[in-house]
């Protein structure tokens, strides 16, 4: 994907924008050869590095486009337009939209392409004098999977250290999770732009994976893997499932911006299942995303992300400014470099049917659990059992923060090499052969202490609160 070379700055200041005197007649010609198609759509686009603001804006009006935001630290664009060719326009800053994506297999297939709406219009707030109170944490085989119950008696977290939540936003009003919760620091991005809107309205997901992360240590319910961390609810999944790309950037931009030590990716950027097949556009895609991921790295903010429900192999995503896509199935954000990516493993220890996997892509394994028992968490108004790798992610997520609480010093990297080292190695099944039906549902490649199944082994919350005391997990 060829992204805006270095003559962008003589290339716009040609097309009369932000050149002196003449920018306002530039913009009206611009606009006197638009052609709206009659409904605006979202783009986000990458320029190149180095681009600045004004001329950022510029090339997108040049387009026929509006600029909704820009980050100049990675020069990465929202934009919307009504112009169907403004993705051409645009050029040769490379732009996708994942709303005309969408609309373009509709037109192709002559079936629609949208998820189908949920079931429940608007989730109703949590009132809480009626969650609950019981305790449950006896429920929780899967903190004791990871020594979370014997952790927390040796290190519960820091207030200090936070925990984004990307994801489809968090009920503020749950009794386990309103301590936690910063409001502050939560905002919802799925414009691209941050904005206030990031409360829980048609999914219960994201009040889940935060209920892992950090629900109250009360005696009621159930306990998170550091229950005394703080949250930020960062809504980038929309009320019909989808994570767009520049949904997902602003997030990983907010959550660096607001110096949170972890965010939990428990998604896949959309509108394809996964990118299966080798396409310009997903370049685009993978260029914003190992960006955004790369930056907030750099910030200090450790990613952590499912690596999806899809049980396939994943390979490696590029890193930005590669020019290469890769050859076979990715996962976004799982397959980036600095992401720390999870696969689920079931209550006997074992690669859940469902989980993806793929050598030099899994770091680390984490419960998820399997049908009949899946991982019990907070959703509003009570609490739900729930299994996939979207439940993995958290438990590493939650460790994460407890590292980060016993060494404030360390950053994202030193966070993700330590959490490698101290997860408990699991070898490749001999056989497995989930269904019973005499061939292998997947195949694990690596060895003992790093394959495609596992990555490194099962993430260890009692290592990461006391080395002194590491090594196999007694509760195993």
């Amino acid at each position: 994907m060829s992204l805006l070379g270095r003559s962008l700055r003589a290339a716009v200041c040609a097309l009369v924008v932000f050149c002196g005197s003449v920018a306002a007649v530039a913009t009206a010609e611009a606009e006197s050869s638009c052609h709206p198609a009659g409904r605006t759509l979202r783009y986000v686009v990458a320029f190149d590095r180095g681009t600045s603001e004004a001329e950022a804006r510029a090339a997108i009006t040049a387009g026929c486009g509006s600029a909704t935001v820009y980050y100049p630290q990675i020069a990465v664009a929202v934009a919307t337009s009504a112009d169907r060719d403004f993705a051409e326009l645009v050029k040769p800053a490379a732009a996708f939209s994942a709303q005309a994506e969408r609309l373009a297999v509709q037109r192709a297939t002559g079936t629609p392409s949208a998820k189908p709406a949920p079931a429940r219009a608007e989730l109703e707030p949590t009132d809480p004098a009626k969650v609950p109170t019981a305790d449950r944490t006896a429920e929780q085989w899967d903190m004791r999977a990871i020594g979370a119950d014997k952790a927390r008696t040796i290190e519960r977290g820091r207030p200090d250290v936070v925990v984004g939540v990307l994801d489809s936003g968090v009920d503020a009003t749950h009794p386990e999770l309103t301590a936690a919760l910063d409001p502050d620091r939560s905002a919802g991005c799925l414009t691209g732009a941050p904005d206030r809107n990031w409360a829980a309205t048609t999914s219960a997901h994201g009040t889940h994976v935060a209920g892992i992360i950090a629900a109250a240590d009360d005696g009621k319910g159930v306990t998170g893997v550091a229950p005394g961390v703080r949250i930020a609810s960062v809504k980038v999944i929309d009320d019909r499932g989808y994570a767009d790309p520049e949904a997902a950037v602003c997030g990983l931009m907010w959550a660096a911006s607001q110096r949170m030590t972890v965010t939990n990716s428990s998604y896949f950027v959309d509108p394809w299942s996964l990118s299966c097949a080798h396409a310009d556009a997903r370049g685009v895609v993978n260029e914003v995303m190992a960006r955004a991921v790369e930056y907030a790295t750099s910030a200090g903010t450790l990613t952590v992300a499912a690596a999806t429900n899809e049980a396939v192999g994943l390979v490696p995503s590029p890193h930005s400014g590669s020019g290469t896509q890769a050859e076979g199935c990715q996962a976004l954000p799982a397959g980036l470099r600095d992401v720390v990516a999870v696969s689920s493993v079931s209550a006997d220890r074992v690669k859940a049917g469902y989980s993806s996997y793929g050598l030099g892509v899994i770091d680390v394994a984490a419960p998820g659990g399997e049908a009949g028992r899946c991982v019990l968490s907070t959703v509003p108004g009570g609490y739900a059992p729930l299994c996939g790798t979207s439940m993995a992610a958290p438990h590493v997520a939650g460790v994460a923060a407890l590292l980060a609480s016993e060494h404030p010093g360390y950053g994202a990297r030193q966070l993700k090499r330590t959490l490698d080292a101290q997860a408990t190695p699991i070898a490749c099944p001999a056989d497995y052969d989930l269904t019973g039906d005499g061939s292998q549902d997947a195949y694990c490649t690596g060895y003992a202490g790093f394959n495609g199944f596992y990555g490194h082994g099962m993430v260890d919350a009692l290592a990461a609160v006391a080395p002194r005391v590491s090594g196999p997990n007694p509760a195993r």
